[in-house]
């Protein structure tokens, strides 16, 4: 039998169980009927920023920007490419640090854009600054190998 895995809903927030054996072929909400998988960043406010840190067993990439930051604005695009690539081995989110400042200093965001991976609650990696899509997803493979 496969293992369960809980992943939390992009569009509710509602947590779901599904088999590890299955997550290629995405899966719908049980509540919502929206898809789990939407191939794109999450964008997560204070009251669902928990929900998907401490409920789902994916990890979860998270950049932490502002709409007034210029390396942020830049690193938008290499961030959804990465989402729509690695998704569903990894959840995307982001938080917009000027519209939710307690997440940021909950987390010590110092500058922006600043990425931090997290597994099952816990911080496991963080990088400062923007980067390219290659060396992007290569920093993303060193860290969930």
């Amino acid at each position: 039998m496969s293992e369960l895995l809980h992943i939390v809903c992009p569009h509710c927030h509602t947590t779901n169980r599904m088999p590890a054996a299955r997550l290629a072929d995405g899966g719908t909400c049980g509540r919502c009927k929206q898809k789990l998988f939407v191939g794109r960043p999450v964008d997560l406010t204070q009251s669902g920023f928990d929900k998907h840190l401490h409920n789902s067993d994916l990890p979860m990439v998270v950049d932490f920007w502002a709409s007034w930051c210029a390396p942020c604005r830049a690193f938008a695009p290499v961030f959804e490419q990465a989402a729509a690539a690695l998704e569903p081995r990894l959840h995307f989110a982001k938080v917009d640090t000027q519209a939710e400042p307690m997440v940021a200093a909950r987390f010590g965001i110092r500058s922006i854009p600043a990425l931090i991976v997290f597994r099952r609650g816990q911080e496991i990696a963080r990088q400062s600054g923007a980067m390219d899509y290659r060396s992007f997803v290569a920093w993303l493979e060193s860290v969930i190998s």
